[in-house]
């Protein structure tokens, strides 16, 4: 008997179908047969939901982008955490250098899946850089930042720290790693406007002392 599925629950089986070929094949080796296969559907059936493996990995990355985001809003927005912590924290459930979609950096990172890659570093860019900015926006009225360029500090703090402290970009010794780290706090302070030592804290967040 052929079992009819609600049109959500089929496309959800589908990326997750792809979510694990893509971790265990990569994007270039999982062919539409593979996926097809893994949940059991017509060629037809795929297609009426996604008009290509591209498009499932665009729905897959949709769905990171939820998770990544989303935390980082949710902490961005509690008012209970002060401002310097809730920008490391912001920073860390992004996973800019290890948090709580770790799986979901080291999935994209491999080599086969670097169109993945790509696609989810302009989310982060483009998606944390505002939440960012918000808190940004609160220590100035706090007294705690002084910069008359908020946003573009924080896009240009994500895309550097996006950029070097990814492995994958720039291959660093622990101890070029921690003069980066060092040099990235200094310079982001002076973005901000504060005297030095009062991101000192964001070293932890890379897990250097």
């Amino acid at each position: 008997m052929r079992v009819v599925k609600e049109a959500e629950e089929r496309r959800n089986e589908i990326i997750d179908a792809a979510d694990e070929l893509f971790g265990q094949k990569g994007f270039d080796g999982t062919s539409t047969k593979d996926i097809l296969e893994k949940v059991g559907i017509a060629r037809g059936t795929l297609y009426h939901h996604f008009k290509s493996k591209e498009d499932i990995m665009d729905a897959l990355i949709d769905r990171y982008s939820v998770r990544l985001l989303g935390t980082a809003q949710e902490i961005a927005t509690d008012k209970s955490i002060p401002v310097v912590e809730r920008i490391i924290r912001v920073v860390m459930a992004l996973n800019l250098s290890g948090g709580n979609s770790k799986e979901i950096m080291e999935h994209i990172h491999k080599p086969q899946n670097a169109l993945m890659h790509q696609k989810i570093e302009k989310i982060i860019i483009n998606g944390v850089t505002p939440i960012l900015t918000g808190i940004i926006h609160e220590g100035i009225q706090q007294g705690l930042f002084h910069t008359p360029y908020p946003y573009e500090c924080m896009e240009m703090v994500v895309i550097y720290a996006n950029t070097v402290f990814d492995d994958d970009m720039v291959q660093m010794t622990n101890e070029e790693r921690a003069s980066r780290i060092q040099a990235f706090v200094f310079n982001v302070e002076r973005l901000l406007g504060v005297k030095s030592g009062t991101l000192i804290d964001v070293m932890q967040m890379f897990g250097s002392g």
